[in-house]
């Protein structure tokens, strides 16, 4: 009689891998990917472009001379999602060098200094584009307006939906705010609106919800954390608006800058997103608030990038906090 031999667990078996998830997310990216090719034309193409190859360079740079690895893992298609988010996170008459630059700072410090993918305790993309952000003002807030699709450094430039919602502020008069494209123009980015498109990937709110669709119906990301984002700001935008004018309704604030971009795509990172559904609600209600605080009472219009940094250092507490419950395990009395 033949012996039974068992293995060590795990038991269960599933399509489900790194790689496959990480192409799935490319696959969501796409519709934002051509819109922002159509909208910003060779602007598009330089930056989103020279972000992805620089990133897919320095992680198999690193990877080969410095931590002296022989596997790559260039093609397991995060550094190509870090440089389509970083590109996305930057307006389409940046400089080159500076795209080095910061896919650089992405990849050699927000990544791989810890380690490489599953290590990171920031989201590589975000850590790229606050260090350009710091480094360079003026180069990554100079808008340049959609529609000018053969123009790149010298393409022309315009007030942003985020910036003319700070000068109401700023200036107490809610009449500002009728300089705002209004909302369906804010939704599918229309390039004859005649305002600056700000980052990139933050001009079609349409193109950005068909990626979460999909991203729901393939089971790449759960609900929780876009959705729990996107009813903070909601919630807390409309109670602000009630009381005082001067700030912007809550639908135009939800479409304005990168919110849609961060909620679904950034904030939903894997590695520096809580693991449980109630952690990850939790961490989504405090970026939506982060946002509206920086970005109502801070200095710069923006405050996505930011307050997503802010809660990548939390997630660790908020995972020791929200651990799942181990079944068999006898409570303490």
């Amino acid at each position: 009689m033949a012996n039974l031999i068992v293995s060590l667990s795990p038991h269960a078996h599933g399509n489900d891998s790194v790689e496959r998830n990480m192409y799935g997310v490319i696959i969501a990216l796409i519709p934002a990917l051509i819109v922002s090719f159509l909208y910003f034309g060779v602007g598009s193409a330089i930056v989103c472009g020279t972000s992805v190859i620089a990133c897919l360079f320095f992680e198999w740079a690193i990877t080969k001379f410095l931590l002296k690895r022989e596997k790559s893992t260039i093609l397991d298609g995060s550094a190509i999602i870090t440089g389509i988010l970083l590109g996305f996170n930057m307006p389409s008459n940046l400089p080159i060098w500076i795209i080095i630059i910061g896919a650089l700072v992405a990849i050699g410090v927000g990544k791989m200094t810890f380690g490489g993918l599953g290590n990171n305790p920031f989201n590589p993309a975000l850590v790229g584009r606050a260090f350009l952000l710091v480094s360079f003002p003026a180069q990554m807030t100079t808008w340049p307006e959609a529609g000018q699709l053969a123009s790149y450094t010298d393409a022309t430039t315009g007030a942003t939906p985020l910036a003319i919602m700070k000068d109401a502020i700023k200036s107490g008069d809610a009449s500002v705010l009728d300089k705002l494209p209004n909302s369906l123009d804010m939704l599918l980015g229309n390039p004859g609106a005649g305002f600056g498109a700000g980052c990139i990937g933050e001009v079609c709110g349409a193109a950005l919800i068909l990626g979460l669709i999909f991203m729901l119906w393939k089971k790449i990301i759960t609900w929780h954390i876009p959705v729990s984002i996107i009813g903070t700001v909601f919630v807390i935008a409309g109670l602000m608006h009630l009381a005082n004018p001067i700030y912007a309704n809550p639908v135009a604030v939800i479409l304005s800058g990168g919110l849609l971009l961060g909620a679904i795509f950034m904030a939903t990172d894997y590695v520096t997103s809580p693991m449980t559904a109630k952690g990850q609600i939790i961490y989504g209600v405090a970026i939506g608030f982060l946002t509206i605080v920086i970005r109502n009472f801070g200095s710069y219009p923006e405050g996505m990038s930011f307050a997503i940094l802010i809660m990548n250092a939390f997630t660790p507490l908020i995972n020791t906090y929200c651990k799942p419950k181990r079944f068999g395990e006898v409570a303490k009395k």
